[in-house]
């Protein structure tokens, strides 16, 4: 059932590894949105140097980011964005593109996320760069439209406290069961 309220728009958000893409596309469908996967608007640059194991810089990402807010732009009637937006600038300038725009941040440890991406290799990002999303996160959690939730939690929980909230109906924004 599809079900949403006008102009639903939503990034999801957190390092590598917090499911960002199962949570993203689960949500994109039960409010009847597009997903757009955020890795997939990567320069051919930046795919290199991640796959090589050097971490993005802000210059780096600075383009990705325009991108990303063009597309945000693009869908002025909801979209669910997978996004990193690890720093608060970040997450301002995709703000900026899609006013309303909400977050929700997909939270874990530094050990539960390195166990996440080392299990599945194939994905353009390694083991090796999970200690620098870690290092350049900022918590989101103060911030206004965002919702927090414990990444570890099943992805059919995860969905429902995301629909509920951007349906404006009651939902969790504990990290319960964190280890």
């Amino acid at each position: 059932m599809n079900i949403r309220p006008e102009n639903t728009s939503l990034v999801v958000m957190g390092v590598a590894g917090c499911g960002k893409s199962s949570l993203g596309q689960l949500c994109a469908g039960s409010l009847g949105v597009p997903l757009l996967e955020g890795d997939d608007f990567h320069s051919e640059g930046n795919v290199t140097k991640m796959r090589s194991g050097t971490p993005l810089s802000d210059d780096d990402r600075a383009a990705w980011l325009d991108t990303l807010a063009e597309q945000l732009q693009a869908h002025p009637q909801g979209v669910v964005l997978t996004c990193s937006a690890l720093k608060r600038r970040y997450r301002d300038r995709l703000r900026a593109a899609a006013p309303g725009l909400r977050f929700v941040f997909l939270d874990l440890t530094q050990e539960q996320a390195r166990a996440r991406v080392a299990a599945r290799p194939a994905h353009l990002f390694p083991v090796s760069l999970v200690a620098s999303q870690f290092a350049t996160l900022e918590d989101p959690r103060l911030e206004p439209g965002v919702l927090p939730l414990d990444a570890t939690q099943s992805l059919k929980d995860l969905g429902s406290a995301v629909v509920r909230w951007v349906r404006s109906e009651p939902a969790p924004t504990t990290l319960e069961n964190r280890s």
